[in-house]
């Protein structure tokens, strides 16, 4: 394990071991909560969702508030929740178990909201082809999908991590790193994806679009949280699926916002949206909540992450944290930290029609 990671393990369990504490000697119910986002095109509806009222309206309507604030730093954020700073997070659902779960954070996912069809890419200077990778260094967000992304990329073309090296850096960062020619191999998401690969001499050589429904976007909330205020739940949920029907009816004013929020114009949000496969009905959500797929993908995921190093060093096999679908349960019952909930996205489209 890394010295940054174990750094930053530690320092998230003292601040949820003095947030459980405080949480100890408060009454359960709650009012307020707190979620966070970052940028990315699955997660822009959040943003909107907060500055056009609409989860407002929706937190009023279970007498409760809700606030959905930005963190220019993705991993911030995930460390933001994971610490017990905020109820919820968007984050993606190898990063909900490498993180939050693996830290002992038993966490719900809420809302799937889509998968990367073509978010998330690696991207070299001057090549075409992703074998041309191979001696560089690579520039990405360690311990986040985009590990993942880069993984499966050298396992299909006949590669291993050990023909190339990687050097951690923000998402915030990454765009600036290769137009200063200081990076000539990066594994992004978008929009710092399309924005590298206007640059001279890039390259897209492969995209999650090449392994559909694996990197999963959703919004991850605190499970005893979720449990002792459902309201919560369903307040996000009513929101969310609120701006989906915007995006599905292709609301100019919407997307431009979103557009806006995310530092483009229309056409290259709706570029973006072009390679996110969004969920925008609960009908087909609930599909993938129910589907087997999902099972398999996440013990896939599992396994991934502990080949890495990821689950912690405490973990003796990939099955050591239980991760809880509607089709079963993969890695131990008896330490479920992960859980994909259907019920809240089951109550909204019944109460809905």
């Amino acid at each position: 394990m890394s010295p940054a990671r174990l750094a930053a393990i530690v320092l998230s369990t003292v601040a949820l071991a003095f947030c459980c504490s405080a949480q100890a000697a408060t009454p359960s119910a709650k009012k307020n909560f707190n979620v966070c986002w970052s940028i990315y095109a699955g997660w822009m509806p959040w943003g909107y969702a907060e500055s056009h009222g609409i989860l407002e309206r929706w937190a009023h309507k279970y007498g409760i508030t809700i606030h959905a604030k930005q963190v220019n730093d993705y991993i911030q954020s995930v460390n933001q929740y994971t610490s017990g700073g905020v109820d919820g997070c968007a984050m993606t659902n190898m990063d909900a178990l490498t993180l939050p779960a693996s830290s002992g954070v038993d966490s719900t996912a809420l809302i799937v909201g889509d998968y990367s069809n073509g978010n998330d890419g690696i991207v070299l200077r001057n090549a075409k082809r992703l074998s041309d990778i191979k001696g560089r260094k690579v520039n990405l967000v360690q311990f986040s999908v985009s590990e993942y992304l880069l993984a499966r990329a050298l396992s299909l073309n006949g590669m291993t991590e050990r023909d190339i090296s990687t050097e951690n850096t923000s998402d915030a960062n990454i765009t600036g790193l290769f137009s200063g020619n200081s990076s000539d191999a990066l594994v992004t998401w978008n929009p710092q994806l399309s924005t590298v690969a206007e640059m001279k001499d890039a390259n897209v050589v492969f995209t999650s679009k090449q392994i559909p429904g694996e990197i999963l976007d959703l919004m991850v909330v605190n499970t005893d949280t979720l449990k002792q205020n459902p309201d919560f739940g369903r307040a996000l949920v009513g929101a969310w699926y609120e701006v989906m029907g915007k995006i599905a009816k292709h609301d100019k004013d919407a997307l431009s916002a979103m557009a806006a929020d995310a530092g483009t114009d229309l056409s290259g949000f709706q570029h973006q949206l072009d390679n996110t496969h969004l969920y925008t009905t609960p009908k087909d959500a609930l599909t993938l909540y129910h589907s087997k797929q999902l099972l398999k993908t996440m013990q896939s995921i599992a396994q991934f992450s502990f080949d890495h190093g990821l689950l912690g060093e405490a973990a003796l096999s990939a099955d050591t944290i239980g991760i809880q679908t509607p089709q079963g349960t993969f890695g131990d019952p008896d330490n479920v930290q992960l859980r994909f909930d259907p019920s809240f996205t089951e109550q909204y489209l019944e109460s809905s029609q």
